[in-house]
């Protein structure tokens, strides 16, 4: 068996029960070690063979799970953040169902949630922002035309933008031609959960000059919205008085007052 296993934001305490269990039992472990924090490993068993795909292609990785099921050896397939995002998962999952293979996945915490939280932000905010993009800069590795930065800042939702960093400039110049205020706030939230975290509140259009004073170059997620500053938001219906849900009746003004 394979498990595709979260590996969650960074800290090594953000990792579901499931995940530790399946890491801990495991006896071999490939995991992505640009990203994912090397203390997890300390879950592993003493017998257990770790691999680093940082440095392997997909056939490499194939193969050693190939070898493992043979061997009737459980593997642990260590992804950052939820593997859903930005994993490389599909491919592998479509190698192992021609070799009969089988596989489960594990969800776990991802890097936006945990941004999120060193922030101290909510991605959605009534009256400012319902909706969160998740997205990047096109690189090396192409973004359907459909799918720019400039279509997608029209919206003025909350943005988040994986795998950009090295991009600033060239990110703020899309955004703000996109539709976004140049003044928008903007945040740079560099290894988020981890011990050496570090996180900055800017706007659009000093994104690179705030991740150069900084010396952030890569391992940072990059948010985009006004819930960074929200100012004056709509209160949530859901714990209104006077809105009432298929749990409690609304209250009337003059009962809510009494």
């Amino acid at each position: 068996m394979v498990n595709f296993v979260g590996a969650g934001p960074g800290a090594k305490d953000l990792v579901t029960i499931r995940a530790y269990k399946l890491i801990s039992g495991a006896g071999v472990i490939i995991y992505a070690g640009s990203l994912v924090n090397p203390e997890l490993l300390e879950y592993a068993n003493n017998t257990c063979k770790i691999y680093n795909s940082a440095t392997m292609t997909l056939e490499e990785v194939i193969n050693i799970m190939a070898d493992a099921s043979q061997k009737g050896i459980e593997v642990v397939r260590l992804h950052t953040g939820d593997p859903c995002i930005y994993g490389a998962i599909k491919e592998q999952m479509d190698r192992l169902d021609s070799l009969g293979i089988p596989y489960a996945c594990c969800p776990g915490v991802s890097s936006f949630c945990g941004a999120a939280a060193s922030l101290g932000i909510e991605y959605t905010l009534p009256g400012i922002s319902q909706s969160v993009i998740i997205t990047r800069m096109e690189g090396r590795t192409p973004v359907p035309a459909k799918e720019s930065i400039e279509s997608f800042a029209a919206h003025n939702a909350t943005m988040v933008l994986f795998l950009s960093t090295g991009m600033l400039g060239e990110l703020s110049q899309k955004l703000i031609s996109g539709g976004y205020h140049k003044d928008t706030p903007a945040a740079i939230a560099y290894k988020a959960t981890w011990a050496d975290e570090e996180k900055y509140i800017c706007t659009i259009d000093t994104l690179e000059v705030t991740a150069q004073k900084h010396n952030i170059t890569r391992t940072a997620l990059i948010i985009v919205g006004n819930v960074l500053n929200p100012g004056i938001y709509s209160r949530s219906e859901l714990y209104n008085p006077c809105f009432g849900t298929g749990y409690r009746e609304a209250l009337t003004p003059e009962i809510e007052n009494s």
